[in-house]
């Protein structure tokens, strides 16, 4: 019998932890974030867990993807950056000569992108392709570096 009452008792609680979690504004739009968050959409994400937390500031789960999207952008831009600097040293390179203007430009583009890898927070809540790409990219940007000098 007492089996049964304590059975009743944790379920009650659990359905009403349930519609609480569902029925809450503050906890509804952390859902929406970490689906964004998972999709890969971090600003969108950083968005409704930033407003969610407005809502309710002890709303764990929303500080957590704020803090987890504030990490995936910090890499998105690193690479979204990367990608624009390889272009442009590309275009450099590819030149008929390479004046020391080129090397000075060349030089201080793949300096500030090295600096820029060092001061990204390794973390463990950031996707590990994300991190890849960036380590690839800091790679790459350490080889032309050295070959400017």
């Amino acid at each position: 019998m007492k089996i049964k009452s304590f059975f009743f008792i944790a379920l009650f609680f659990l359905a009403s932890m349930i519609v609480f979690f569902i029925t809450n504004p503050s906890y509804e739009k952390s859902l929406e974030a970490k689906y964004f968050y998972e999709v890969g959409d971090f600003k969108q994400a950083y968005n409704l867990a930033k407003e969610a937390f407005e809502l309710d500031p002890y709303n764990k789960m929303a500080t957590t993807i704020m803090t987890q999207s504030q990490f995936s952008l910090r890499y998105v831009r690193y690479n979204e950056e990367a990608k624009k600097y390889i272009h442009q040293i590309e275009l450099l390179v590819n030149k008929e000569q390479i004046t020391p203007e080129d090397k000075a430009k060349i030089r201080t583009i793949t300096q500030i992108m090295i600096d820029s890898y060092t001061k990204l927070a390794p973390s463990v809540v950031v996707d590990p392709a994300l991190i890849e790409e960036a380590k690839k990219y800091y790679q790459q940007f350490q080889r032309v570096h050295e070959k400017a000098y």
